[in-house]
């Protein structure tokens, strides 16, 4: 991702090029208040120097008076981070202003949800402003753009963020791409994730999957086979290359039957088989985390279980309860 390209997001956002970012923080866990000529000129004064710095207008308004948006793409936040955060806020300050706009009574957040979480911790009565006049969609983008900047949103809420863009404001994948300033494809590549099963998605959010690995997985197609082979992936802890070898195993085409077993076990087609043998497959495929073909016909007929190293046959002995040094 450009840093050009999230840069004039992130001045969009600060009305105006930003001039350094930061609010002088005084000892006592509170922020330092704008001089009267800071005011007057538009811009934001330092307490130690007397400098005025030009830009967006920083306002201090009660912690009470700011609400969270529910158009917030990020929904984690950690407590151990947050924590953190409170003690540096209690010792320095804010040092970035919250970026909100006007909601009735209240200041809805576009940008500082977090820094405005840990304030509360710290607790702090007031806290730096910057107003902006932004609609919902200008709001959603620069969220997006603001968590995308940091580098820190966790690839579902990023995932969500977009296909929030796209369902509310009617925006083609090309659309969003322009606007948080991102490739057309890191966005189509995103919005993938979002087929993938709940328990996979929550992996994926917990930062125990990485996205490598849920782009390799969707490859897959089987709910089932993916979630199975994401388990997988995470108790044995196989690098992308691994998971890429992995998922190739798992769709893998079954051998071909010999004359001997085709008279007894003719399979049936696809679109007219039992659903209760593609059932058996199905749990079959994730007891034993690969590729498993169940032919049956009138009471007869045989399972393919594919395996491709000696590690793995040994793994599924033992799940069977064979024992090859008895």
């Amino acid at each position: 991702m450009s840093k050009a390209a999230l840069g004039r997001g992130l001045s969009a956002l600060l009305g105006g090029k930003p001039a350094g970012g930061a609010v002088p923080p005084t000892p006592a866990a509170t922020v330092a208040t704008p001089g009267p000529d800071a005011a007057q000129a538009g811009g934001v004064a330092s307490v130690a120097t007397g400098v005025v710095q030009t830009g967006p207008r920083v306002e201090h308004v009660p912690v009470t008076r700011v609400r969270p948006s529910a158009l917030q793409p990020r929904h984690d936040f950690p407590p151990e981070s947050l924590q953190e955060l409170a003690d540096s806020i209690r010792a320095q300050g804010i040092l970035q202003p919250l970026v909100v706009r006007r909601s009735g009574e209240f200041l809805e957040l576009i940008a500082g949800e977090r820094r405005w979480r840990a304030s509360q911790l710290a607790g702090l009565t007031e806290v730096p402003v910057i107003i902006r006049e932004a609609d919902d969609t200008t709001a959603l983008e620069l969220m997006l753009v603001e968590n995308l900047q940091r580098e820190d949103l966790n690839p579902m809420d990023e995932a969500q963020g977009y296909q929030e863009l796209i369902e509310r404001f009617r925006l083609t994948q090309e659309g969003v791409a322009t606007k948080v300033g991102r490739s057309r494809t890191a966005v189509a590549n995103a919005l993938r994730l979002l087929k993938l099963p709940a328990p996979v998605q929550g992996q994926l959010r917990e930062g125990v999957l990485s996205t490598g690995h849920a782009k390799v997985l969707l490859g897959l197609g089987s709910t089932e086979l993916v979630a199975s082979a994401a388990q997988r992936v995470v108790t044995e802890r196989l690098s992308v290359r691994q998971a890429e070898e992995l998922v190739a195993r798992l769709s893998a085409p079954p051998p071909p039957k010999s004359a001997a077993v085709s008279n007894t076990a003719t399979p049936v087609p696809v679109s007219t088989r039992d659903p209760h043998v593609v059932a058996i497959e199905d749990r079959l495929c994730q007891r034993l985390g690969t590729k498993v073909t169940v032919r049956y016909r009138q009471g007869r007929g045989q399972i393919d279980i594919r395996f491709f190293s000696d590690d793995e046959l040994e793994r599924f002995l033992e799940l069977v309860g064979v024992r090859l040094d008895e």
